[in-house]
């Protein structure tokens, strides 16, 4: 069984190991790895692996390493757990690795939850494991999309509905950084069907040509434009960067009219993360899991859960728009797009779907 491993301290040192797959514990099963996507957000799991505990959902052997978390699909080969049989697909969390073993708790028609040991309190949208023959959200036709974008458009769909259903006060405009980013696209997106809020993007010069071609965006500004950014009405800073000093631009920029903003991710993974003094509002980190959580609550998980996968339906057919994907397979393969997807080197047009 290969093992794709990261070292925590360096993301660009890897290593291949290879063991054979020991026995099969009581009420395990063991899920052979089909295929996954590979996208900036999983480097966002790598470089907060330690802080957000990402690392801990498939710890390696040796501590100073890691299996980053990846989405996507895999099917049972083997099975001592009831209601789990082989030949069974499931989509979800995923190691880079051939295979793996997983212990199947609150078996249901549709899905289970992985009880491993290393798994315990850890946010059950993570340790999930959905059947495709009984999940609403699949189609076989846009499986490729759904590995690249579901988890993204997932938190997109509840960014927008942070800011538009369930805050206060209600903005007319939502900058979004990293725009070219497919959990921005989603969120874009979400929002452009609304048609009463503008979404500016920020991002950099040599995505700029792609992002206008969207058509998602009522404006495109490049980061050095930040500083004299401009906005319609109350306006919502939707933070996928991570870049202190950008923030610092927007706020200051927009003032009076900035009533929300929001830090999601870091795909400026390896820049200044220096706290800079900022304007009220102050930034708001927001976890999907706590706030799907909370609004699962409020509305009922089966409202949440219909409005959810409607637009999702609706996205994966705009999605082939957005970008082509693009599959490979092998050790060489999957190595090579990690690193490149480390550098920054995968232009948000591709959409990498990989397997062994």
């Amino acid at each position: 069984m290969a093992d794709f491993l990261i070292r925590r301290a360096d993301l660009r040192d890897v290593v291949w190991t290879d063991a054979a797959p020991g026995a099969l514990a009581p009420g395990a099963a063991r899920l052979k790895v089909d295929a996954f996507a590979l996208t900036a957000n999983n480097v966002t799991y790598a470089s907060f692996g330690e802080a957000m505990g990402y690392w801990n959902f498939f710890p390696a052997a040796d501590a100073s390493f890691g299996r980053v978390p990846v989405w996507g699909f895999a099917t049972v080969t083997a099975s001592n757990a009831d209601g789990v049989a082989v030949g069974a697909r499931v989509y979800g969390y995923l190691p880079i690795s051939e295979s793996f073993d997983v212990v199947p708790q609150r078996v249901g028609a549709d899905s289970f939850i992985d009880g491993a040991a290393c798994r315990q309190g850890l946010a059950p949208i993570y340790n999930t494991y959905i059947f495709t023959a009984a999940d609403p959200g699949y189609d076989p036709r846009f499986e490729a999309e759904q590995m690249l974008f579901r988890p993204l458009f997932t938190t997109g769909f509840m960014i927008d509905d942070c800011l538009m259903e369930a805050g206060e006060p209600v903005p007319e405009t939502v900058v979004i950084s990293s725009a070219s980013s497919k959990t921005a696209l989603a969120l874009a997106h979400c929002l452009k069907q609304r048609g009463q809020v503008e979404a500016v993007a920020l991002t950099s010069p040599g995505n700029k040509a792609y992002v206008e071609s969207l058509g998602l965006y009522a404006r495109v500004c490049t980061y050095d434009e930040a500083d004299r950014l401009h906005a319609r009405g109350l306006t919502a800073y939707v933070d996928f960067l991570g870049r202190p000093t950008l923030t610092a631009d927007v706020h200051n920029a927009l003032r009076d009219r900035l009533v929300r903003s929001l830090v999601i991710g870091v795909t400026d993974w390896e820049g200044n993360r220096t706290p800079v003094a900022l304007p009220d509002p102050q930034p708001e980190f927001f976890f999907v899991p706590t706030y799907a959580a909370g609004r699962a609550k409020a509305l009922g998980p089966e409202v949440l859960n219909a409005r959810l996968g409607t637009a999702l339906s609706s996205f994966y057919k705009s999605a082939t728009a957005y970008l082509t994907p693009e599959r490979a397979s092998g050790k060489a393969a999957i190595e090579a797009a990690w690193l490149d997807t480390v550098d920054a080197k995968i232009a948000p047009s591709r959409g990498l779907v990989l397997g062994f």
